[in-house]
Formats: structure tokens, C-alpha cells, sequence
């Protein structure tokens, strides 16, 4: 409902009413004005992109801490990642109203980001945080469109990640405490993630049908995803030497700091960062993270295929398995030679000539 009155001061009032029967005006010297402003909202609320203009004007920063309340029912430490994100955001929106905010204001921000230094694929997860509380806005309607987009967005930066020569895994293992010799196997031979590795308990290895099945993650939070709580198969010389770690020590499980007390995975991360500075040819960086990788690279040198190695590292989707780890199958050349060259062997044998005799 709509309507346009003139008022005792000359100027002439328009109001309607949203949605939600609130009621909204304006006032405008010439009638025309306010019925231009009225026919835009009208147009406005029919291609469904409509605002209430109080709403476009809350800040970033506001916006944020409503975003954010929303988001804390998910895992601890996906909330803190997004803190971090959103204090970045907020150091450079906070006061901005967020229907102000511009593309050309989002790809500023990321070339500045890029010009401090920050790598390629934090600039690129700050660019998707950015376009999430974005969209998420957009869908309740606080502004009309998202300015992120694939125009706005930076390049993701390199994926292919540091893989350690099975030599370096075993020297890691044997630098290691003895007490977290069995972070290292199962890092790199089950692809345990560290908070895995942290919670793991004796109850979640079938040591007899050489099966590891995840069930929490440090200190007793649900897994990553459903599919993290996916069995992973073990041969038996692997489970031998986790049951020679575990010794019987029932209640303390696998991992076992410097006081014989469960190890949490900032203990195993320091225990591994002195140990690495002892192998040879293992670059600085190296995390807890890349003995996955080293898994992973194993199960493809040996020739299983990308479904295969999804469900061993326990992977939602086979596109993040290849996203990660494509570059990591070997070429085929020549076997798609051979697939060709055999299809053309088996041509019957007849004339390519244009006219018949």
C-alpha cells in the first residue's frame, strides 16, 4: 500500500508499507520526486532485490557480530578461523555501510593484502569469508547484491603440497620421542588429521582385522565431516607396531607426551618441529598435514585410483582429492597411445581413395 500526500509546509509526503507492514516515507519537493521514489520501491519489491533502507545502512561491523553469533554452533575450531577472518574484514569495512560497499572496493582490498605479503591462498580464503557473510546478507535481505564475485577474486594460490621421501617419514619417526612414535604412523600411513591422531583411543583400533575407524577429535569434539568417520584398512606389520606403541596402556591411549599423559595436538606439533630440524632435506614448514600427503602420494604411486584414495583420506568429494592431489597421478601417454594405436590397428584394410575404381 501506497500513497503520496502534500502537507501543510508545501512538500509532499510518500509512504508505503513493506512486507512486513512496516511503514516507510519520504519527503520531497515535487510530487514527481515522490512518485518516482515510490514506483523505484514498487519495482524494487517485484524483481524480489528489495531493501528496507534502514537495514542497508548497518555497517559492516554490525552485520559481522550478527553473522557471527549465528555461525558459533559450529566446531570450535572452524569459529575461531572465522574470528580471524572477520577481524581482517572489519579492520578494513567496519564502518562502511554495507550497501556501500563496492567490487572495486573488494578487489582494493585484496591487491593490499597481497602487497603486505599475505600468500596467495589466505588472500583468496579472505576474498570467500568476505563473499559468505556477503551472500548470507543478501539473503536476508540487509542489502540487494553481493559485491564478490568471480571478478573480484583473487588467484587460490598454489595446492600442490610438500611430499616427504619415505625415508624422511621413517627418520622423522625414529627423531621423534618414543612417546609420539605413533603420531607419525599414523599420520603418514592411516592419513589421521592431528586432532585425530590426539583423540585416538585403543577402543577405535581393531587391531586383529587391521581396521582404524575415527571417532572424535582433540579433546572430544565431533569429527570434521560424517564422511571423517569413514574405517581406514591397516596391514598387519602396521598394526603390529601400534600395538608394540600402545603397550597396553589402555586408558592413556596412543600418544603420550614427556609426563606419560595424552598428548594434545600442540604438544605433538612442537614434538615434530624439533624432530624435522634432524631430517635431512625436510623443508621448515613442515607440518603434521603433509604426513597426509605423504599417504596420499603413496596410494597413488601404487596405482589406486581417485575413488579409492578419496575414501583412504576420507574426502567428501573425489574434486577436492583431485584439487589436492591431481598433479600427483602419473601421466598416461603412453597408454592413451596404445589405446589409439590399437583402434587404428584393428581398421579393416580398404582403400581411403575419394573415387572407387
Amino acid at each position: 500500500m501506497a500513497s503520496i500526500a502534500k502537507r501543510d509546509d508545501g512538500r509532499w509526503r510518500a509512504r508505503y508499507r513493506d512486507d512486513a507492514g512496516k511503514e516507510h516515507a519520504q519527503h520531497f519537493t515535487r510530487k514527481v520526486d515522490a512518485q518516482r521514489w515510490l514506483d523505484s520501491v514498487a519495482s524494487s519489491q517485484l524483481r524480489g532485490d528489495y531493501v528496507d533502507p534502514k537495514l542497508a545502512k548497518a555497517t559492516v561491523n554490525a552485520w559481522c557480530e550478527t553473522w557471527l553469533a549465528g555461525y558459533r554452533s559450529r566446531r570450535p575450531r572452524t569459529v575461531r578461523q572465522a574470528e580471524v577472518h572477520l577481524k581482517l574484514i572489519c579492520r578494513e569495512f567496519g564502518p562502511v555501510p554495507l550497501s556501500a560497499l563496492r567490487p572495486s572496493n573488494v578487489r582494493a582490498w585484496t591487491a593490499k593484502l597481497k602487497a603486505e605479503g599475505r600468500a596467495d591462498s589466505y588472500v583468496y580464503a579472505l576474498h570467500s569469508r568476505l563473499s559468505q557473510i556477503m551472500s548470507d546478507a543478501v539473503h536476508d535481505g540487509v542489502i540487494a547484491r553481493n559485491p564478490c564475485s568471480r571478478r573480484t577474486s583473487p588467484r587460490t594460490g598454489s595446492q600442490r603440497p610438500y611430499v616427504a621421501t619415505t625415508e624422511q617419514i621413517w627418520a622423522l619417526h625414529d627423531a621423534v620421542p618414543p612417546a609420539m612414535s605413533a603420531s607419525i604412523l599414523l599420520g603418514a600411513f592411516v592419513g589421521l588429521r592431528l586432532a585425530e591422531v590426539a583423540a585416538l583411543r585403543v577402543s577405535d583400533v581393531d587391531f586383529m582385522r587391521g581396521v582404524v575407524t575415527p571417532a572424535i577429535q582433540w579433546p572430544a569434539n565431533p569429527l570434521k565431516s560424517e564422511t571423517s568417520r569413514t574405517a581406514v584398512p591397516i596391514p598387519n606389520d602396521l598394526a603390529l607396531l601400534l600395538a608394540e606403541c600402545w603397550k597396553g596402556n589402555l586408558a592413556r591411549g596412543f600418544v603420550l607426551d614427556e609426563y606419560a599423559n595424552p598428548a594434545n595436538p600442540w604438544t605433538i606439533q612442537r614434538g615434530m618441529r624439533d624432530a624435522r630440524a634432524k631430517v635431512r632435506g625436510l623443508p621448515p614448514e613442515f607440518r603434521f598435514q603433509d604426513l597426509r600427503h605423504y599417504f596420499a602420494s603413496l596410494l597413488i604411486a601404487d596405482g589406486l585410483d581417485v575413488k579409492v584414495v578419496q575414501a583412504r583420506l576420507r574426502h567428501a568429494s573425489a574434486k577436492t582429492t583431485l584439487d589436492v592431489y591431481g598433479h600427483l597421478w602419473p601421466d598416461r601417454d603412453e597408454v592413451s597411445r596404445a589405446a589409439v594405436s590399437a583402434a587404428i590397428a584393428a581398421r579393416p584394410q580398404i582403400s581411403c581413395g575419394l573415387f572407387a575404381d
